[in-house]
């Protein structure tokens, strides 16, 4: 594992607890990241429906709202402290510690992936690995949600959630986020970038993409 993969991990778990805590109601006030979350859903299920993945999924707020869409989702985390966190909160649910460079799922498994703002931790130049890794393991026509804070800086976080911490936090242009989708195999459905809330900095982007039924 590389340092700074080691730093996100040790960062997350010291403040998985307090994360969890802090944003617990944070989704139900944002309701265009709901609509994004909900037209994930209807398409995966529109597919014949299959597993999903909530790919650096923290303390599972949002695997158990996948859940509640009609999804048999599943969540994967780096850290283990975020692991213990979900699995002790929702405890109908499955949760693994994994990486999402090497994710220990078959190929064309999953009916879809979300990626919640897992990415924001990952320089723009090493997108293209994780982003390969997502379309190995969905299944033809399966679908790919992902979400990450619109820009292109690199921003250092060194206080959050109550407790220091070692991350540097990365925003990316949509439009670059979408050409890199396309060079590793997986299309654009649907785009949207909604203004910064109070409680944010940027505006944000979720980008629908599918992998084709035939490559």
């Amino acid at each position: 594992m590389t340092t700074r993969l080691q730093a996100t991990r040790s960062s997350y778990d010291t403040v998985a607890a307090d994360y969890a805590e802090l944003l617990k109601d944070e989704l139900g006030s944002r309701p265009l990241d709901m609509a994004m979350l909900a037209a994930f859903a209807e398409r995966v299920r529109a597919g014949g429906g299959g597993p999903v993945a909530d790919l650096g999924c923290g303390p599972g707020r949002v695997t158990v709202h996948l859940e509640e869409l009609g999804l048999d989702a599943f969540g994967i985390d780096l850290s283990p402290g975020m692991v213990t966190v979900a699995r002790r909160a929702h405890p109908h649910l499955r949760f693994e510690v994994g990486t999402m460079t090497g994710l220990d799922l078959p190929d064309g498994t999953l009916a879809g992936a979300l990626v919640w703002y897992s990415t924001v931790h990952t320089p723009i130049d090493e997108l293209p690995v994780m982003l390969a890794e997502f379309r190995r393991v969905l299944a033809p026509g399966g679908h790919l949600l992902i979400a990450f804070k619109v820009g292109a800086e690199q921003v250092r976080l060194e206080h959050a959630y109550g407790h220091d911490v070692d991350l540097d936090v990365h925003r990316f242009p949509p439009e670059r986020v979408a050409e890199l989708l396309r060079k590793e195999g997986l299309f654009e459905v649907a785009r949207l970038v909604r203004e910064a809330d109070e409680q944010e900095r940027t505006p944000q982007a979720f980008l629908l993409a599918r992998r084709p039924e035939s490559d």
